[in-house]
């Protein structure tokens, strides 16, 4: 069985992307293994020229629509596609991080990259994150170091200078939301008012002109951190709604602590009596962030 393989390529333009990219995707085709290509639309119009008739055995997503909300990635792309193999080796090429990341989304990205190293440490995947190093700050290569085994620079391949245990480097960036607006929403809920703060998230919803089905996935997402709440944080939390541009955000606060990174970002599995809440919330929504220290936790969604 091949063993987890996770590698940071740092390249500078197309040239140097594609040299570290399609040995890499031909490789795998050659071993039979399913691949994966899941980066910004940019680099999949490089990877399908350069592979010409090859690419139709590749399957791409454009990662700056299906990776918008980096919890997502692990659950609904990369493990998604590897489920889909049966345990059998894939391939997988993911860039997570790109210019144009928001302050916001950024952290959200570092704990991916890391949490991949748990969340695939016991299956057959190679999974190369290309880095734009002629655009991206000094610090988020520095970052790509931390969470990668192994660096890619050009064709020369080296242990990375920095990695780090998961868990920790995913901690480090578990940090502080920025405060919500003054105007916002506030209301306190428990089990008896769960269907109050539904119904006021729908109608925030509905006014700031989502759609029906945007809707329909903002409630759930809300209920089943609400619930959450109610049921693993002493039956009481506080439910904030506000806006950011056309964005919907709801925040939900409560006494509890999530210990586990993991945490919304794996499948539980068939046999797990929990844990799908904060997975599903990350599946739905275009923006998860949390932070949870030992008084309380936060968890802000974003829609739209």
């Amino acid at each position: 069985m091949v063993d987890f393989v996770h590698e940071a390529l740092l390249y500078r333009d197309a040239e140097q992307f594609l040299e570290g990219t399609v040995p890499f995707v031909r490789a795998g085709l050659a071993a039979g293994e399913p691949v994966l290509v899941a980066v910004p639309q940019r680099g999949i119009d490089l990877l399908r020229a350069a592979l010409s008739d090859a690419a139709d055995q590749v399957e791409f997503l454009d990662m700056r629509t299906a990776g918008r909300n980096p919890g997502r990635i692990i659950p609904g792309v990369l493990s998604a596609f590897a489920d889909t193999a049966r345990g059998d080796p894939v391939r997988i090429i993911g860039e997570p991080v790109w210019a144009g990341r928001t302050e916001l989304e950024y952290p959200a990205c570092v704990q991916h990259e890391a949490l991949i190293n748990t969340a695939f440490e016991d299956r057959p995947a190679w999974i190369l994150c290309p880095y734009d190093a002629s655009a991206l700050a000094p610090d988020v290569l520095g970052d790509a170091e931390t969470t990668h085994p192994v660096v890619l620079e050009g064709t020369r391949r080296r242990p990375s200078h920095g990695y780090r245990e998961p868990f920790l480097t995913a901690e480090d960036f578990n940090l502080p939301l920025p405060p919500p607006p003054p105007d916002a929403v506030v209301r306190g809920f428990d089990l008896d008012t769960l269907a109050e703060a539904r119904q006021l998230v729908a109608a925030y919803a509905v006014e700031a002109a989502l759609t029906a089905d945007q809707v329909e996935d903002l409630v759930l997402a809300v209920n089943e951190l609400a619930t959450n709440s109610v049921v693993h944080a002493g039956g009481r939390g506080t439910l904030l709604l506000w806006r950011e541009g056309p964005a919907v955000v709801c925040e939900v606060r409560d006494r509890g602590r999530i210990a586990n990174p993991m945490v919304g970002r794996g499948n539980p599995g068939p046999r797990s009596r929990g844990g799908f809440g904060v997975m599903l919330v990350n599946l739905l929504c275009d923006l998860v962030r949390l932070h949870s220290r030992s008084d309380g936790t936060t968890i802000r969604v974003y829609m739209g």
